[in-house]
């Protein structure tokens, strides 16, 4: 038995129009280019009005950025805190992935796609990926009960960091890649102290 809470029929049709709208959105980005494509194009596509789509996604660029699934940071701490950093970080990245289908998984590495080679898209990627590097400094310095300043939280957040952002350019070069796969081992290789 699983232990998610049961959602309301209200809330599956909204998330089922969500994720309906961002698989169209991702389709028409890839077959016509980003640019090119239209807010209407996408609503048409998805069979919703445009203002369905603002409304969940608040600007064009969220169609790509925002996750539809549960994320990272929300993962984390779920995690006890008696769990090291990066032991922490790749138990919420299993947790994350848990149960997504391959087609789940290629629509994410296609949207990684686009964040990387879409100008507008790594602008905005850029902020996200600041505003989550803070943020999991934060998370990992209040499970160690330290301050978020402190030089040591900043290089694990660092060194986490760099590690996954290292795999997520090469998986998105590569889809092929079993990119949760890669991503568990370059964190163990992190955790065991990198040797070569």
């Amino acid at each position: 038995m699983s232990d998610r809470p049961v959602q309301g029929l209200r809330e599956r049709k909204k998330a089922k129009t969500r994720a309906l709208i961002q698989k169209e959105a991702v389709r028409l980005f890839r077959e016509q280019g980003y640019t090119a494509t239209t807010v209407e194009q996408i609503a048409e596509a998805a069979e919703v009005a445009p203002s369905t789509v603002f409304r969940y996604f608040p600007s064009k660029e969220d169609l790509v950025l925002v996750e539809a699934y549960p994320t990272f940071l929300d993962a984390l701490r779920e995690v006890p805190r008696e769990v090291g950093p990066i032991a922490a970080v790749r138990a919420a990245m299993a947790a994350m992935v848990e149960g997504r289908s391959p087609e789940e998984v290629a629509e994410g590495v296609e949207r990684e796609k686009l964040m990387l080679s879409v100008p507008e898209l790594w602008a905005a990627s850029l902020e996200n990926v600041g505003r989550t590097l803070r943020t999991l400094q934060e998370i990992l310095a209040e499970r160690a009960g330290r301050d978020v300043d402190d030089p040591e939280v900043r290089n694990v957040t660092g060194a986490i960091t760099g590690v996954t952002v290292a795999l997520w350019l090469a998986w998105s070069k590569d889809p092929g890649m079993d990119g949760p796969a890669e991503l568990d081992r370059a964190l163990a290789h992190l955790e065991s102290g990198l040797p070569l």
